[in-house]
C-alpha cells in the first residue's frame, strides 16, 4: 500500500508531502494518521529540523476534506482539527507550496503553516458555504488572522477562489512564483530559515505565537520578560563570522 503522506529530509529541511493525487489530495483520515505520526516525530527529534516544508503530489495541492468519509469514526473527537494545530504549534517554521487547487480542508491545512508559498497555478478557495457545511478546523479563526476580517469574509461568504497572485496580494500568500520555480523557491527559503539559529528562529515562533492576541504594550512585556536570551551557538557563531 502505497503511503499517503511521504517524508524526506535535507539539510536540517523536513519535507512531508501528500501523496493522493488521484484523489486530488483530499484528507481522509488514514492521510491525517500519517500526517499526525510524522509531526510527533518531528517534534520528538527537537532540534534536528530547522524547517518543515509541506506539499504535494500531482497538479493539486488538495481538494479538501474526503466526504466520502462523512460519518466515520475518528480516533478521537475533533481529530482533524487537532492534527492541524499540532502542525501548527512546531517549534519549526513550516513553508506550505501550493499548485493547483487548495479548497476548504486543505486550506485549513495550509492556514497552519507559518509562510505560504503559492504557484501561478494555485487556487484557493473556502467552499464550506456550497455544501451546508460549517467549519471545525479552524478557518474561522485562522483566515482572518491571515487575510484581514473583511477579506476573510468575503471568501467564507462568497466560496470564491482566489488565485495565487491575489493570494499573494492580500498576504494570504507570501509569495506566488511561477509553477516550475516552486518547489526551488521554497527550498532555498527553508534552507535558509534552517541555517539560522534554532535557538533564535524557535523562540521567535513561540513567542509569536504566545502574544499574538495581546496589546503591544502587554505584548512587549511579554517579549522582555519571556525571552530565551543568548543561544548556546552565539558564541560559535560569531567566532565563526570574525574568524572569516
Amino acid at each position: 500500500m502505497s503511503r499517503l503522506v511521504l517524508r524526506a529530509e535535507e539539510g536540517g529541511v523536513c519535507v512531508l508531502t501528500l501523496n493522493r493525487p488521484e484523489k486530488r489530495n483530499a484528507l481522509n483520515l488514514a492521510l491525517f494518521g500519517e500526517l499526525d505520526a510524522h509531526v510527533a516525530a518531528i517534534r520528538s527529534a527537537g532540534g534536528e529540523f530547522g524547517a518543515v516544508v509541506l506539499k504535494a503530489n500531482g497538479p493539486v495541492f488538495c481538494a479538501g476534506n474526503d466526504l466520502g468519509e462523512r460519518g466515520v469514526q475518528a480516533p478521537e473527537p475533533y481529530y482533524q482539527a487537532r492534527v492541524i494545530t499540532r502542525l501548527a504549534t512546531l517549534p519549526q517554521p513550516v513553508i506550505a507550496v501550493v499548485q493547483g487547487g487548495c479548497f476548504t480542508g486543505g486550506l485549513e491545512l495550509v492556514l497552519a503553516s507559518d509562510i505560504i508559498m503559492a504557484g501561478e497555478s494555485a487556487s484557493f478557495a473556502d467552499t464550506h458555504g456550497k455544501f451546508a457545511l460549517v467549519p471545525a478546523w479552524g478557518m474561522s479563526q485562522r483566515l482572518p488572522r491571515r487575510v484581514g476580517q473583511w477579506k476573510a469574509r468575503e471568501m467564507m461568504f462568497s466560496s470564491r477562489p482566489v488565485s495565487g497572485a491575489e493570494a499573494a496580494r492580500t498576504g494570504l500568500a507570501n509569495h506566488c512564483v511561477p509553477d516550475e520555480r516552486l518547489d526551488a523557491e521554497a527550498m532555498s527559503l527553508a534552507r535558509d530559515i534552517a541555517a539560522n539559529s534554532r535557538h533564535s528562529v524557535f523562540a521567535y515562533k513561540k513567542l509569536m505565537m504566545e502574544s499574538e492576541d495581546l496589546a503591544l504594550e502587554a505584548g512587549l512585556a511579554h517579549e522582555v520578560f519571556n525571552s530565551s536570551g543568548v543561544g548556546p551557538d552565539f558564541a560559535e557563531r560569531v567566532g565563526g563570522r570574525f574568524r572569516k
